[in-house]
């Protein structure tokens, strides 16, 4: 069955993870993506769990393409470059500003070429203002965007989390900005447009309600562990099975919910920490007794009795976990796929269910250059006299 994006050409020149990160969603929507790597590979070929010489990084990253080698520092690799981008529908970059120039893959002189092309330029500050040129990552975005600022215990230093936040973040915005721009283009008529995103800019919706409580009351937010101020109770609680699990439940419903099944409806809980306003006023109380409470049972049990009240609460899953999870199984949001080398692998499926036309992951990502004779040869007719040649001069 054809996924939603059937028809639709990506060209991806990125390297490692984020910019890829976007291609591979494209592909799990149904993208025919073309990967160009360097001769030698891209980098996230060397980076992630090594298993018998292959990167578990690259099967998962580079899921959905075809790989096709060019040295661009040759006349002749973008040459033929240039012969895929009038077969393309959109690029996806992030590379630096000289390379792109250096390269013929800038902005001004694409669009000049290609009207109808869209480009997805994925950099940690942006294509535009006074940092543009800066190097960056994820990393550096989560912090210059605020979100180490906010991790960690209140008298604690900062935290970088141990997940690439702000990579993955920016792919989901990239690909979110491919999709309005390709429908801008072939639903309303617009030209091809340059999908300008920074890494950092995704990381601020975070921030939403800190950005506006500054700018109005001149009062910045500092962290405060795992808990939101003024939104109790919300915490990571430990059970009496030395396990962990979340319980966010901060409207007044919900608190009225959570006494009763902690047996504890009487007027006098719901005097003192009814509303919103007293929980505010009151927060380290409460949130103590729901720990005491949560610590008096194992695990399941506490998590039974939450979700028969109705309240928000999950168990803090491992990967393991998440693996014998039976939700998780019937989802398929862990999905297995053959690579020729590796054997069967888990993955993480795509991030949407569509009913119709449904997302999938077709193929881990292929061994270097695999597809070279398949798009070289038989997409833009190069005789395997010429591949010989281009082979033997290291532009393929």
């Amino acid at each position: 069955m054809p996924g939603p994006l059937d028809g639709l050409r990506v060209l991806d020149v990125a390297t490692l993870f984020s910019a890829p990160m976007v291609a591979a969603m494209l592909g799990d929507l149904g993208a025919d993506v073309i990967k160009v790597e360097p001769p030698q590979g891209d980098g996230l070929r060397q980076f992630g769990p090594i298993v018998d010489g292959h990167s578990l990084g690259w099967a998962a990253v580079g899921r959905n393409k075809r790989s096709v080698t060019l040295n661009l520092k040759t006349g002749r690799g973008q040459q033929l470059l240039e012969r895929l981008l009038e077969r393309s529908d959109l690029l996806v970059e992030n590379l630096p500003r000289r390379t792109l120039e250096r390269w013929g893959l800038d902005w001004d002189g694409l669009h000049a070429r290609h009207p109808r092309l869209i480009v997805v330029s994925i950099s940690a500050f942006g294509r535009s203002g006074p940092y543009a040129d800066r190097p960056g990552n994820g990393t550096l975005a989560e912090a210059f965007a605020g979100l180490t600022h906010m991790t960690g215990d209140a008298d604690g230093p900062p935290l970088l989390t141990s997940l690439p936040i702000g990579d993955v973040l920016a792919a989901i915005a990239g690909t979110l900005g491919a999709l309005a721009a390709a429908y801008a283009r072939d639903a309303n008529g617009a030209t091809g447009q340059l999908v300008d995103v920074s890494m950092y800019e995704p990381v601020l919706q975070f921030l939403t309600n800190g950005v506006t409580q500054y700018a109005r009351t001149g009062q910045a937010d500092s962290r405060s562990g795992s808990r939101i101020r003024g939104a109790v109770p919300r915490n990571t609680y430990r059970t009496g099975d030395d396990s962990w699990i979340v319980i966010s439940a901060v409207t007044d419903g919900l608190v009225e919910r959570l006494f009763e099944a902690m047996g504890r409806s009487d007027g006098d809980w719901r005097a003192r920490w009814g509303t919103v306003a007293q929980r505010r006023a009151d927060e380290d109380a409460l949130d103590a007794e729901v720990a005491r409470w949560v610590a008096s049972l194992p695990r399941d049990d506490a998590l039974a009795c939450l979700v028969e009240a109705g309240i928000p609460a999950a168990p803090v899953n491992d990967v393991a976990d998440l693996a014998a999870d039976p939700h998780v199984r019937e989802r398929g949001s862990l999905v297995k796929v053959e690579d020729p080398v590796l054997g069967p692998l888990q993955l993480v499926g795509p991030i949407a269910q569509l009913r119709g036309t449904p997302a999938r992951t077709r193929s881990t990502g292929p061994a270097l250059g695999a597809h070279s004779d398949e798009v070289l040869g038989g997409e833009l007719g190069l005789t395997p006299a010429e591949l010989r040649e281009l082979r033997e001069q290291g532009v393929v």
